[in-house]
């Protein structure tokens, strides 16, 4: 009997263990999906409305228990923990609001002895495979719109965050959902493999890494069946010199830091008009120094351990690297005193005289550094900003919209943002290019990333 173990972040100890699913058990639950599947997509989307909406009341009315399971799970601050249960009802209560115009017909022009129009047909079976940093609001983005699109819904969490795909089917069958169409499965990596290339399932929703993201595409390819990936981020932003300083540092320095650097669209370089650069690593220097690094169940911490050790480790090899190369660090380890190597616990870092030759700059750190370089001026900052592997989100500080808008058209990203930043509003697509992945999620584009267009062209009979 093969079990998964979620060693907690917050010291160490077993928090969850769960009994992986047996082929036989991942085969009963293909099959109920495949039984459900024909109802489900019957069912009025009105009515799969209401169901998903009720769901949702009831997973908020349990924050109180879902936030410190996070905590212990995965280590964010238990002052922060149930925060992201109400972005989990945001996102899925819009994604709610629009569905019955997202998912219409679309009727075209009338055209005399015909009628013609395009219907939007659900997938079938949908395979959500979450991550642990954001484990509600990245697997929202994915199963709630498939199960308003018509799909049913497979659901594999990451062994770090087990419990958040129970919670979640807790939540939705409480709320009315039928048999099958909504299950999780808690699996190993030779079983997830061959889930994606079973021939039941008809799309493949994965947030995660880049190695992952492959992993998924190699698996499979030749089936011809719809993949969204979200994968990695070196997210950049450009204080220009027309900013609001004080407003811009404090965007750019939450943005890097909140969830100890562990955010998906977290911003990991900064680059600043020269004008303004002294005063910008002034400032941010202060406000890092005053986060309090320390155990996440303690009310009073702002900044929580990684998610383990080895991720820690990686960090510190980034700054130690970069020190070694010529860097600056302005923040002092000593200042934190829970900062303790071999730990998941590590002080957040602000570093500049850095360049693109380090992995710092370059490299996803996933962690708390920030690495800050000047910019003569709009076009330098464009060179550095594109000059990454990844494309998820790009900040653009300034008082200029129409600047701002101007250099975002030349940005390589997914989305942009001017005068803030590490943030979702599903009311937009949510996307990237290179490295961050392929597909869209959220929004009404994302409903046509969860169905498949049928053309209807009817002749009339004289």
């Amino acid at each position: 009997m093969s079990t998964l173990q979620c060693l907690s972040p917050v010291d160490g100890s077993l928090y969850v263990e769960r009994v992986l699913a047996t082929e036989s058990e991942i085969r009963a639950a293909l099959d109920a999906a495949a039984r459900a599947q024909p109802f489900w997509r019957n069912t009025p989307v009105a009515d799969r409305i209401a169901m998903i909406r009720k769901a949702v009341e009831i997973f908020t009315e349990k924050k109180e228990q879902l936030g410190p399971e996070l905590t212990w799970m995965m280590g964010r601050p238990i002052r922060f923990a149930s925060g992201e249960i109400l972005g989990f009802a945001e996102r899925a209560l819009y994604m709610a609001e629009i569905a019955e115009s997202a998912l219409a017909d679309i009727r075209l022009p009338e055209k005399e002895g015909f009628e013609r129009f395009i219907r939007r047909e659900p997938l079938g079976i949908s395979l959500v495979i979450a991550p642990w940093n954001y484990p509600y609001l990245t697997a929202v983005n994915a199963v709630v719109p498939s199960l308003l699109a018509g799909n049913v819904v497979l659901l594999k969490h990451s062994a770090q965050t087990p419990l958040c795909s129970e919670r979640m089917v807790e939540a939705f069958t409480e709320a009315g959902l039928p048999t099958g169409v909504f299950q999780y499965l808690h699996l190993s990596h030779g079983n997830t493999e061959r889930l994606i290339s079973a021939a039941e399932v008809n799309h493949v929703a994965f947030t995660g890494s880049v190695p992952g993201g492959a992993m998924v595409e190699r698996v499979a390819a030749g089936r011809f069946i719809q993949v969204g990936l979200e994968l990695g981020g070196k997210d950049p932003a450009y204080i220009r010199k027309d900013a609001d300083l004080e407003a811009s540092v404090a965007s750019a320095v939450d943005g890097a830091f909140f969830n100890s650097g562990q955010s998906c669209c977290g911003i990991e370089r900064l680059y600043v008009h020269e004008s303004l650069f002294d005063a910008v690593v002034e400032r941010a220097a202060a406000l890092v120094s005053d986060y309090r690094l320390g155990r996440p169940d303690d009310p009073q911490t702002t900044l929580g351990p990684l998610v383990r050790t080895a991720a820690a480790d990686f960090v510190r090899g980034q700054v130690d690297e970069a020190l070694s190369a010529g860097a600056r660090a302005h923040i002092d380890p000593v200042i934190f005193p829970a900062d303790r190597p071999g730990t998941p616990y590590v002080a957040p870092q602000l570093l500049t005289e850095v360049n693109h030759e380090m992995r710092v700059m370059r490299e996803e750190s996933f962690g708390p550094v920030l690495g800050v370089q000047p910019v003569r001026d709009d076009e330098e900052a464009i060179a550095l900003m594109n000059d990454s592997d990844f494309g998820l989100t790009a900040a653009i500080y300034s008082d200029d919209p129409e600047a701002a808008k101007a250099i975002g058209d030349r940005l390589q990203t997914g989305t942009v943002f001017l005068n803030r930043c590490d943030y979702l509003d599903p009311a937009l697509a949510w996307t990237g290019v290179k490295q961050s992945g392929r597909g869209c999620t959220l929004s009404p584009v994302g409903y046509e990333h969860l169905t498949r267009p049928k053309s209807f062209h009817l002749k009339k009979r004289p």
